[in-house]
């Protein structure tokens, strides 16, 4: 199956004024919109996502925390790549950036707290044990923390999914942050 990265003119009709705030956020139509705008449900319900969690309780580099670690875990690339310069952009600490792309245990506690509960999410499929739970709670987060975790996976399947499906290629804004996926090298 191969699909299309609509553009603005090619989009159906009710995905062309999300392509275009996308546009307008970030200077250009990441691949992963266009290829989303197939289907206007599809686009703006990640749009809509997106727009969300400028309300997260989550900092915008534990947010990143998240997203790089499902997509490590799910091996997406295309994320992998994308959400690396975002973090860059935040002024994520290297360190912490290089230790989730090699997808290794983070240098910092309350970080790696979170890591480790997305970590737990993805592999139990929700059933996250109660020892993981306390973990995270311990390190200073919240049952709103855990919601805000929660948005972010359900974001991050349907973004990791869709790239792998339609093999999105790297936009080459995010190039310069390119991953390969690799086995885990634990933690």
């Amino acid at each position: 199956m191969n699909f299309q990265i609509h553009t603005k003119d090619t989009a159906p009709e009710a995905s062309r004024a999300t392509l275009d705030a996308t546009a307008k956020k970030y200077g250009f139509v990441p691949n992963l919109y266009g290829v989303l705008a197939g289907s206007p449900a599809a686009v703006q319900a990640y749009a809509g996502i997106n727009k969300a969690l400028e309300q997260s309780a989550l900092t915008p580099v534990e947010q990143q925390v998240v997203t790089l670690t499902v997509s490590a875990v799910n091996r997406c690339a295309y994320c992998m790549g994308a959400h690396s310069m975002v973090a860059q952009m935040i002024h994520m600490p290297e360190q912490i950036l290089a230790e989730l792309r090699d997808q290794r245990g983070l240098s910092d506690t309350k970080l790696n707290a979170l890591r480790t509960l997305v970590m737990s999410i993805l592999h139990h499929r929700g059933w996250v044990p109660e020892q993981d739970l306390e973990y995270f709670i311990a390190a200073g987060y919240t049952q709103r923390h855990m919601l805000d975790v929660l948005t972010i996976v359900a974001l991050k399947t349907l973004s990791n999914y869709t790239n792998h499906i339609a093999h999105t290629p790297l936009d080459p804004q995010f190039a310069p942050q390119a991953w390969k996926a690799q086995a885990a090298t634990g933690g």
